[in-house]
């Protein structure tokens, strides 16, 4: 059987074997507007003797594609032709070359393209708006390295160019290629696919392989670009020989396989054409690589060479991303039509007569030793052979012609069109083709989307399952994939394991992708699992260890409802009425011995200052503020002052009677009765002097404290001045010291009440209670520093009350006969005792 209107590059090699014997001329057919095609035939070799099988099943499998590829080119054009609505009237022409894979080839029929229409020659003008090339469009290249040679060319003249398998994202850029559009996905949209597999089965430590060819180094580097930012580590990348024959290219693929073995990656990502596939896996069966994961592409996915390799089973599990694309009715009967209408022998004489009409000085690709081909060589490509991106670039330029003649139903006016006024069309036109829709987007490519692909083997045959779909998001159906692993679930590839929400990345050696996972800190968070530490909460906020995010801070201070608080009110308030009570009873007995003794009015002054102090605990309690922090210890050292001021003649009356009698007459009207209660005011000035001096010098001011505890601010009053601390409390301190060393060597006659005794232990108290208070003091600054004012405050008072006042009340409330003139005698009525002698 003979495949008729095909002139191919068969100068070049491996198809020759392959081709039929009536390969007479390109595939061409004059029409109104001419497509140009571009399809890969052969492969620039020059002795196919030298080949290995796997080479030779190569060319094979090139062969059958590009001329399937051309058949779907030619089989839309007769569509189109053949239809009575996209282009009534106009017929569609068309000239196909083969490109041989080789960029120098594939520019031979550009050039051709570009020449003027019925001429050989390319014209050189400063403005070519008029100018009409020999084609209107251009269908193909196949591959991505000879779209870049051949889009720059084509952008020039602002031919479009519409390729059905170039994916390289360096096309994506309209700037540079105008006029370049295909019909598949970019590679973009591929490794998106990749790294979405990869983030799915939580493999972050994979190897990335690619070849070293324009499709190979553009994937691998999108991919290596797109890891970063996705908690994928590279272990090992490397680029791979595009042509097995070359004299290094197999110490290459030895190195390769090597340092993948030596990288304990269990996932392997392979970015290549099918030949240079092959190389590196039968290379990895040879050298005992292991059962790996590898993530493929369509460019070996579905090659019959990579599938062919020797023990290739071994190699473990392969996951791959083909183009999602539909099949196209109709075309298998067409091309079995096709190869049965060759055995006609008036179509192959039709055949050769064209081939004669072509002009062999132009482009001499004509066969000179061909084989033969049958329907049964190219069938099975034709189930794995995707055709449909072929048929959308023709009817993208279909559709364009339509729009740019304005065709309607009764058919096509004959407008010359230029090339350049397509590209306008082109780029807004959505079309139906098969009941699907196309547009190309802002980067001149169409998005259908990817199928993912497990390599099924069943008893020794190879079956191509889908398990997944991609279109912007990725669907896997995990159930259906049997890894090579023993339980056939998916093998871990990782470095390290993932961090939990709040853990950093605490690097490990000199991998960065070689980490531990390490919590966060208390007050400080992660909210980023990829970072390698963790970030300060703000000072009004705070987190816990291993925290994903910061909390505002509650006010801590020593509030009313809490159990501390209520029980040292309680206490305040207990001690308040003890006050009372204590004045009352005074009160009631003012005019009896025992209180005239104590200092009669002076005693019932004094019981109304410890009152004060004890109701000034609550100025401790609740929310502090700034005038708050400034009036306690104002309150605690007037109201002290003022107890200590009452006691102070008292305790003057006595050392004068006891340690200086002679004197003592003339001296006593100077602490006792009305002058007694201007020493009283007096101290009660003083004390109102340093209290202002105090806020003039340094009061206590309001602290708001965001270290002192993890999760709160604590609002607490803090000393600003300990000079001007010392002097409010120093007075107090000089009159309790006078007290105590006026009282503490006074001795009483038996039977008589000495009144010293309980100045000495009221104001030892509270030296005690005043030198703890200091250093706790000076040392904190929690809600327990205004604990210990009030604790301070509640012991001094209870001290003064039960050494000073409450054994008075106990004689007049138990031991009214001891309540008497001579048991309770003033010692300013007492004689001296030269006197009594």
């Amino acid at each position: 059987m003979q495949v008729p209107g095909l002139w191919l590059c068969l100068s070049f090699g491996c198809a020759a074997s392959l081709s039929p014997s009536c390969l007479s001329a390109q595939f061409r057919r004059p029409g109104d507007f001419i497509l140009g095609g571009l399809f890969p035939f052969g492969k620039d070799t020059v002795n196919l003797t030298a080949r290995s099988e796997p080479t030779l099943l190569l060319c094979e499998r090139l062969f059958t594609d590009g001329l399937i590829w051309a058949l779907g080119m030619r089989f839309a054009i007769e569509q189109i032709n053949n239809s009575s609505s996209l282009l009534p009237g106009i017929t569609l022409g068309y000239d196909m070359y083969d490109t041989c894979f080789e960029p120098l080839v594939a520019l031979q029929p550009s050039l051709l393209f570009l020449t003027r229409n019925g001429t050989t020659g390319i014209g050189v003008l400063c403005d070519y708006t008029e100018y009409q090339p020999r084609v209107t469009a251009v269908i193909g290249p196949h591959k991505s390295d000879l779209c870049l040679v051949t889009a720059k060319l084509f952008s020039s003249f602002l031919i479009p160019q519409v390729s059905y398998g170039a994916s390289s994202e360096t096309l994506s850029n309209t700037e540079l290629y105008p006029s370049f559009y295909r019909t598949v996905p970019s590679d973009k949209n591929l490794v998106e696919a990749v790294v979405l597999l990869l983030n799915q089965f939580g493999w972050n430590w994979v190897a990335a392989v690619g070849s070293d060819d324009e499709y190979g180094r553009g994937a691998q580097a999108l991919f290596l670009s797109m890891v970063g930012t996705d908690n994928i580590c590279i272990a090992f990348e490397g680029l791979i020989p595009t042509d097995p024959a070359e004299p290094s290219a197999k110490k290459t693929l030895e190195n390769t396989v090597k340092l993948l073995n030596s990288s304990n990656v269990n996932v392997i990502v392979l970015f290549a054409h099918g030949l240079s596939a092959q190389a590196l896996l039968e290379h990895s069966i040879r050298m005992g690589l292991g059962k790996k994961v590898w993530v493929g592409t369509e460019a070996w996915m579905l090659s019959d060479v990579t599938a062919s390799t020797p023990n290739i089973q071994s190699i473990g599990t392969v996951l791959g991303f083909v183009m999602r694309a539909g099949t196209v009715p109709g075309f298998q009967e067409y091309v079995a039509e096709l190869f049965s209408s060759v055995t006609q022998k008036e179509f192959c004489r039709q055949s050769r007569e064209l081939s004669s009409l072509m002009n062999a000085e132009v482009l001499d690709t004509h066969c000179q030793q061909c084989g033969n081909v049958t329907l049964g060589d190219i069938w099975p490509a034709l189930r794995v052979t995707t055709v449909q991106p072929v048929q959308v670039a023709v009817y993208s330029v279909a559709h364009a012609l339509h729009r740019a003649l304005g065709c309607n139903a009764k058919g096509c006016p004959k407008t010359p069109i230029r090339s350049w006024q397509l590209l306008h069309f082109m780029n807004t036109l959505p079309f139906e083709m098969n009941g699907q829709s196309f547009r190309f987007d802002q980067a001149h490519g169409t998005n259908t989307g990817y199928k993912l692909i497990f390599w099924s083997w069943r008893d020794g045959t190879l079956t191509y399952l889908p398990v997944g779909d991609y279109d912007q998001s990725l669907y896997i159906r995990k159930a259906q994939i049997q890894f090579h692993t023993p339980d056939k679930k998916e093998p871990p590839s990782e470095c390290f394991r993932r961090c939990q929400p709040g853990q950093y990345r605490r690097i490990k050696g000199f991998n960065l992708c070689c980490y531990d996972c390490t919590d966060c800190s208390e007050n400080s968070f992660l909210s980023n699992t990829d970072s390698t530490s963790c970030s300060p909460c703000p000072q009004h906020q705070w987190a816990p260890a291993r925290s994903t995010r910061c909390y505002d801070r509650s006010e801590r201070f020593l509030f009313w409802d809490e159990p501390l608080a209520v029980a040292l009110v309680t206490l305040a308030a207990l001690t308040a009425a003890l006050s009372c009570v204590v004045a009352l009873l005074f009160l009631r007995h003012l005019r009896s011995p025992l209180v005239q003794v104590a200092g009669g009015a002076r005693s019932l002054l004094a019981l109304l200052w410890l009152l004060l102090q004890s109701l000034s605990c609550c100025l401790y309690v609740g929310r502090p503020s700034a005038a708050l922090c400034m009036l306690q210890q104002l309150s605690y050292a007037l109201c002290l002052n003022g107890c200590f001021s009452t006691l102070v003649p008292k305790a003057l009356e006595i050392t004068l009677v006891t340690e200086f009698p002679r004197r003592a007459p003339g001296l006593l009207r100077w602490v006792t009765h009305g002058r007694a209660w201007l020493l009283v005011a007096a101290s009660l000035l003083l004390q109102a002097l340093l209290c202002f001096c105090h806020l003039r010098l340094g009061p206590d001011y309001l602290v708001v404290d965001y270290e002192s505890l993890a999760s709160e601010v604590l609002l607490v009053c803090a000393t600003q001045s300990w000079a001007a601390f010392a002097l409010l409390h120093g007075y107090n301190s000089c009159l309790a010291f006078a007290c105590f060393l006026c009282t503490f060597m006074v001795q009483t006659p038996g039977r008589r009440y000495n009144v010293a005794r309980g100045i000495t232990f009221a104001t030892l108290i509270y030296f005690v209670i005043f030198i703890f208070f200091v250093v706790i003091f000076a040392t904190l600054r929690t809600v327990l520093r205004a604990v210990t004012q009030i604790c301070t405050i509640l012991a001094t008072t209870l001290g003064i009350l039960a050494s000073y006042f409450l054994p008075k009340c106990y004689i007049m409330v138990f031991r009214p006969d001891l309540n008497t003139r001579d048991y309770c005698q003033d010692p300013a009525e007492e004689q001296p005792e030269e006197d009594r002698q």
